[in-house]
């Protein structure tokens, strides 16, 4: 079998580089293990067609990247406006944040059409395509409309949001109907499962018996794979970057001082204004931390283009500036607040210097950094993990120290816990969660999924069968209906 993976981006191995993104640094290890060929946007867009654009080809170990550019006249209304300003705040449940126009639905569903058209260089007869997240919801059903009989995969590596937050997305019922030409649809969690299963029970009528819907494409079956990462890989990683430049640097500038860091993108899902206004409360409740913690808090700049994302980003600026400006010192600021990116290697020697990770996300569908940074612990004298339930993690990470990152003294003095936690208890709640990791990879994980969509397409009965509910058909943006 010859299996393709699609998303909006593709990660590129170059060791000194930062990583793109949770999705890009998850896909990495098992493109190039597999020999699965994974297909993407190049970063560039063009006014060429889809047979016309270039397709660049490079070797990813055992796989291959292919990159293409995207179609100028679109990207914009598909990428910044309906993907990152309706699709992103929904799934994320900020409906406040919503903002699309029809023009932005349209090139939303005209890259899906591209990328589909671009993908029949690639339909072989033993080929299944593997496409993921919200980038291309309707992608499984372009592909069906060109006469694809492949299995067809999705993975969303977001949340999926309670009913009435998807219902703000404008042409969500399209949307989730073009969702069910897919083969399998795997969420991250069962919480995700169960939001996703009751739109299609309320909208349309459908049931889920046994994991599958069955609907006027056939059967979809719809599952929980919690992602995982390359445990051991990343905690090679982390020991050989000790001896890193920029981790090496760190460590100096540390003195006798502990660290606690936040690794995250610029974006109001991660909880950043509320991360930052927890340390200033431990500060004020807890002095005696003064001169002895700070917070490395590494937020990589993204979307800038986006007003919610602009906006964001200048108030944590002024946010950091005024905690520094009340408690600092001058030879000790509290927070170290850095707007650019790291390479993973070097994230991972970051991780095995700070004695506290702070992952506090309102929202997340997993969040790597979480794993990332149990992986990267030393055994003898690991740190500790302060997690938001609301991330997917948590469902996995029980013995982190879990909080509310709504309330700010509770995060306070839950840090402030874990800078005080005994060494025994700290290497209980890490090989507690090491045992999950090693449970969990992102092997395991991947293996899972292709495994389930071939078993889905195998069990595809696309005769009409009596009694199953039948939805009515929908017209997409230019009036056609969904086939």
């Amino acid at each position: 079998m010859d299996l393709v993976v699609v998303s909006n981006r593709v990660a590129r191995a170059k060791a000194n580089e930062p990583m793109t993104g949770g999705l890009a640094a998850a896909l990495l290890p098992v493109v190039e293990k597999s020999g699965a060929i994974w297909i993407g946007s190049s970063g560039k867009v063009s006014d060429t067609s889809e047979k016309d654009s270039p397709l660049k080809i490079e070797q990813l170990g055992a796989g291959a990247l292919a990159m293409l550019d995207l179609p100028a006249a679109h990207y914009g209304g598909y990428y910044e406006g309906f993907a990152n300003s309706a699709l992103w705040p929904a799934l994320h449940s900020r409906p406040d944040l919503i903002r699309a126009s029809q023009d932005d639905y349209t090139s939303y569903r005209e890259v899906n059409a591209f990328m589909a058209r671009a993908l029949t260089r690639f339909k072989k007869p033993a080929a299944a395509f593997w496409i993921q997240d919200y980038h291309f919801l309707a992608l499984g059903a372009e592909l069906r409309k060109l006469g694809f009989k492949n299995p067809l995969g999705f993975f969303l590596h977001t949340p999926w949001p309670a009913r009435a937050v998807i219902a703000g997305v404008p042409h969500h019922r399209e949307l989730i109907e073009a969702m069910l030409s897919y083969d399998l649809i795997g969420f991250q969690t069962e919480d995700d499962v169960e939001n996703f299963v009751r739109c299609l029970k309320m909208d349309f009528g459908l049931q889920l018996h046994d994991g599958v819907v069955m609907s006027r494409f056939g059967t979809t079956r719809i599952g929980a794979f919690p992602i995982g990462i390359d445990v051991e890989g990343f905690a090679a990683q982390a020991r050989r970057a000790a001896s890193h430049p920029d981790v090496s640097r760190l460590r100096m500038s540390l003195g006798g001082e502990r660290l606690a860091i936040g690794v995250d993108r610029v974006d109001y899902s991660k909880g950043l204004v509320n991360r930052i206004a927890a340390f200033d409360r431990l500060f004020e409740i807890e002095p005696s931390f003064k001169r002895e913690v700070s917070l490395l808090q590494i937020a990589t700049p993204s979307r800038g283009t986006i007003e919610a994302y602009d906006d964001l980003q200048s108030e944590l600026a002024r946010q950091v500036t005024d905690v520094n400006g009340r408690h600092g010192e001058v030879d000790w600021i509290p927070i170290r607040y850095l707007n650019k990116g790291f390479s993973q290697s070097v994230l991972g020697g970051f991780y095995r210097a700070a004695q506290v990770g702070v992952v506090t996300p309102l929202q997340d569908g997993m969040n790597l950094v979480a794993k990332e940074y149990v992986a990267a612990q030393n055994p003898a004298d690991p740190g500790v993990l302060v997690l938001s339930k609301f991330a997917g993690a948590a469902n996995e990470l029980d013995a982190a120290l879990q909080v509310n990152p709504h309330d700010i003294e509770g995060m306070a003095r839950t840090i402030a816990t874990a800078l005080s936690m005994p060494v025994q208890e700290r290497r209980m709640r890490w090989e507690s969660m090491m045992r999950k990791l090693r449970a969990g990879t992102i092997h395991q994980w991947f293996a899972g999924f292709v495994d389930t969509l071939i078993e889905a397409h195998a069990a595809q009965d696309l005769t009409a069968i009596s009694g199953v509910p039948r939805i009515k058909p929908l017209r997409t943006a230019d009036g056609a209906f969904l086939h």
